[in-house]
């Protein structure tokens, strides 16, 4: 199978993260799977901390998800704590759509009855906050805690530097350690700078063994399960009834007469030809 992993950051902004990230993405896959990584090369890609910058890289994800679809890949994996675009591409797409937020809080829930979540910082969390809420799964969270860290890519030095390595694991552990006391059972680094670095240093758990998600290997091993079982279900996995509904057949012509050539998987339904009378 063929996913396509889409990152937010611009490629020569954290050439060390997307390293990290490439060989993180090769050891969690199966053989058989075939992951491509896509930063944004369009606006942007330095910062997802603010809304209107997530808007408008969000278009860019929007575009690739349709890029995957005629390239033949099987699933589109949006590898960012905020999920940009996630409901936007399910609603275009016809392969499953997932996002690094969304997979990680699920697969957490799989592994205990509460976790808790270390952001990088408090302006971000709030933004993490709001994918909690959509979720479903708010009752299960016991609490967050911070590093307190300007930007996501503020960790990258960590792939290279030891000593800044030790740094920020003793930061993200600290929090990590407070959350366990707080009664989480699982804790997940919320942000894929912060899982990236973990995954690297190879630290899946507290100090007194409390699991740590591995989200970005959540996101890829739920992204082969999703192809699975959308092949098992006859390409039904994303339901397309109402949240992910495209416009019908009988709207699309003029949806695209003034949006252009969107949703790509709705056909236009010709009227067939009257027939001629018959002559006498």
């Amino acid at each position: 199978m063929k996913l396509w992993y889409q990152s937010m950051l611009r490629e020569g902004v954290g050439p060390t993260y997307h390293q990290a990230l490439h060989n993180i993405l090769n050891k969690v896959k199966d053989r058989d799977t075939e992951i491509e990584l896509h930063g944004i090369t369009k606006v942007g890609g330095i910062s997802g901390h603010y809304r209107y910058l997530e808007y408008l890289q969000a278009a860019e994800v929007m575009e690739n998800v349709q890029k995957a679809m005629r390239r033949g890949f099987d699933a589109f994996l949006i590898g960012n704590i905020a999920d940009p675009g996630l409901r936007e591409c399910r609603e275009i797409a016809n392969i499953p759509v997932l996002g690094l937020c969304e997979s990680a809080l699920h697969m957490a829930c799989l592994m205990g009855a509460t976790y808790s979540l270390v952001g990088v910082n408090e302006k971000f969390m709030v933004r993490v906050m709001e994918n909690v809420a959509r979720s479903g799964l708010a009752g299960r969270l016991v609490g967050t805690g911070r590093m307190n860290l300007a930007r996501t890519h503020g960790m990258n030095n960590g792939f290279t530097d030891d000593k800044a390595l030790r740094k920020h694991l003793a930061a993200f552990l600290k929090m990590a350690d407070a959350a366990v006391k707080a009664g989480a059972e699982v804790v997940i680094p919320a942000g894929g700078g912060p899982m990236a670095l973990l995954a690297h240093a190879g630290v899946h758990a507290t100090k007194n063994g409390t699991p740590i998600v591995n989200g970005i290997a959540a996101l890829v091993k739920m992204g082969e399960m999703a192809v699975r079982m959308d092949r098992l279900m006859g390409g039904r996995f994303t339901s397309k009834r109402l949240t992910y509904a495209p416009p019908g057949h009988q709207q699309i012509e003029e949806i695209r007469k003034y949006y252009g050539n969107v949703y790509p998987t709705v056909k236009v339904r010709r009227k067939p030809a009257a027939k001629r009378a018959r002559k006498l």
